[in-house]
């Protein structure tokens, strides 16, 4: 038996033995439910350990994301439902189904035809019309702008160059600005909405992930503000008794000490 094939073997028994009846107490009062969440977290956990470019923690952060996968298959495979074979099987199939232009006789030169194949393939197996029946519900916000937006560029609605497209950002910009001038607060909400799925749009046009350009913009604040809050405190105050003014000032400075860094 090969290595990898031994220890996806070892790892199933070993879910298996965590969950009978002389297991793990956690491990067996877990449902799909209760483990929802690890899904989510063992996700981050993963794409930050990339992020670091830490190879070794990213291979274990993988493993604790396939942990979850094992653990939900183990739950429905008590259940009836399927297994982890089930899983690999369907996952299979799927890859071989969406590439027929290298598992069949269709042809595909390029990135932008394979993925408007894709999304052919994957309305047909849906049985449904629209491109957007596949995106989840509980994608964030910023996620699913970003995959909308995509969505509809790979079916041909998008736009020419970058130029139209900030544009639309400058556009949006002016009725959030009318909007919030009315005094109409549902107005203003809607368009300000507007003005964030198209500063989205704009990032995606780039070819730049907007998530990633956010977190990285947060980073950028949370350091320059940790700056402010030792200099507060090196005065022996606190920051809730500083005035905006000195916060100002004290945010300018470590602004400008962060570009000469560059």
């Amino acid at each position: 038996m090969p290595a990898q094939t031994k220890n996806i073997t070892r790892l199933l028994q070993i879910m298996a033995r965590l969950r009978s009846p002389t297991g793990c107490p956690w491990d067996r009062e877990q449902t799909h439910r209760t483990i929802r969440h690890n899904l989510i977290e063992e996700t981050y956990e993963a794409l930050d350990a990339l992020d670091s470019g830490n190879m070794p923690e990213f291979c274990d952060e993988l493993g604790d994301l396939l942990l979850q996968v094992v653990f939900h298959s183990q739950i429905a495979s008590e259940a009836g439902q399927f297994d982890f074979d089930t899983v690999a099987k369907t996952i299979a199939e799927k890859l071989l189904r969406r590439h027929p232009h290298v598992f069949g006789k269709v042809k595909a030169d390029t990135s932008r035809e394979v993925l408007r194949q894709w999304e052919d393939i994957k309305k047909t197996e849906k049985k449904s019309a629209s491109i957007y029946a596949e995106v989840p519900r509980s994608l964030p916000a910023l996620l699913k702008a970003d995959k909308i937006q995509r969505k509809a560029s790979r079916v041909g609605f998008d736009w020419k160059h970058a130029k139209d497209v900030v544009a639309k950002v400058e556009e949006e910009l002016r009725e959030m600005k009318a909007a919030l001038a009315s005094g109409n607060r549902r107005h203003f909400e809607e368009e300000l909405g507007d003005l964030l799925f198209a500063t989205v749009n704009l990032a995606r046009f780039e070819k730049l992930d907007p998530e990633d350009l956010l977190n990285r913009t947060t980073h950028k604040f949370v350091k320059r503000f940790q700056q402010v809050e030792r200099a507060v405190h090196k005065r022996g105050k606190r920051l809730e008794d500083c005035p905006l003014e000195e916060l100002d000032a004290l945010w300018n400075a470590a602004k400008h000490q962060t570009k000469r860094r560059r």
